[in-house]
């Protein structure tokens, strides 16, 4: 009977172990792109996100290759689009939609100078430092 007992123990460890080694958080770099651009000025904890009222073009969330003089685009990801209001601090959602694109003229209809686009990655393996994006 132990034997059995400490068998299914050590089972079931394993699959517990096993599940958590699938689902490492934020195991990959992400970063906006209007275009073919990035949006964040430098890819760094110091890097600023700003975008003017009049921007064209379609948002992406991107996973990244990071070497030490450029950050080259791999592949799109899904993510979801907040504005947050300069006046009050509020979040919003834009929309409940999942985007892998999204025109950015959409969203600047719902925001105001000063305002913030807040990107949210629905997926905790991508790490995305850079999300919220001031409109001027």
């Amino acid at each position: 009977m132990k034997i059995k007992t400490g068998l299914m123990f050590l089972v079931a460890y394993a699959l517990l172990n096993s599940l958590t080694y699938a689902q490492d958080p934020f195991k990959h770099c992400t970063a906006a792109f209007l275009g073919t651009q990035l949006v964040v000025d430098e890819y760094s904890p110091k890097g600023k996100c700003v975008l003017l009222a009049t921007s064209v073009g379609v948002l992406t969330v991107q996973t990244v290759d990071l070497s030490a003089d450029k950050v080259s685009r791999v592949a799109e990801i899904f993510f979801k689009v907040a504005i947050r209001d300069k006046e009050t601090n509020t979040l919003a959602m834009y929309s409940k939609e999942d985007f892998k694109q999204v025109d950015i003229q959409k969203v600047l209809t719902r925001c105001k100078r000063g305002d913030s686009i807040v990107l949210l990655s629905v997926n905790n393996q991508y790490a995305l430092p850079h999300n919220e994006i001031l409109i001027q």
